[in-house]
């Protein structure tokens, strides 16, 4: 009876562990990008659209769309689809921090690709934000007491 609980727990487990990695794959493996904008383009051209219901959303996200690459800190240039809006104000050349989330491997047409590539900083390169500050040096305190200096009477 002991060995059954724990066999139904176990599966239990492996149900709800795999559950929340199938669901939550993207952001479990979501890759932090910084680096330089290389492009970011607009796969549709702007244009009106007429209509209500959900022709309208699909047309709505289509309109919003991006393509965007980003060459990060080792060179590799980083590329995603997204509709995050805050890419229309991204210009080429300029810094930024992103987050890219990957498609899972099991849709095997998408495996290895960023979708929804989220825009977190955006600033000029040569601001101080391109480079971090090097820490400041503390010094460490002496073990030995400091001694006052007098100098020579003459």
């Amino acid at each position: 009876m002991k060995k059954a609980l724990w066999t139904i727990v176990f599966f239990v487990l492996i149900v709800i562990s795999s559950f929340i990695l199938i669901r939550f794959y993207p952001y479990i493996f979501a890759r932090e990008v910084r680096g330089v904008i290389v492009s970011v383009e607009r796969p549709v051209n702007p244009t009106a659209f007429v209509g209500v219901g959900a022709g309208a959303e699909a047309a709505n996200a289509t309109l919003f769309s991006y393509a965007v690459a980003v060459r990060d800190t080792t060179g590799e240039i980083v590329t995603a689809s997204t509709e995050d809006r805050q890419w229309a104000v991204a210009q080429v050349g300029k810094c930024v921090e992103a987050k890219y989330y990957p498609y899972p491997p099991w849709e095997l047409d998408k495996a290895g690709t960023y979708f929804n590539a989220r825009l977190l900083k955006l600033y000029d390169c040569s601001t101080s934000l391109a480079t971090p500050a090097p820490a400041p040096v503390l010094e460490s305190p002496s073990l030995e007491p400091e001694t006052e200096v007098t100098p020579p009477i003459e």
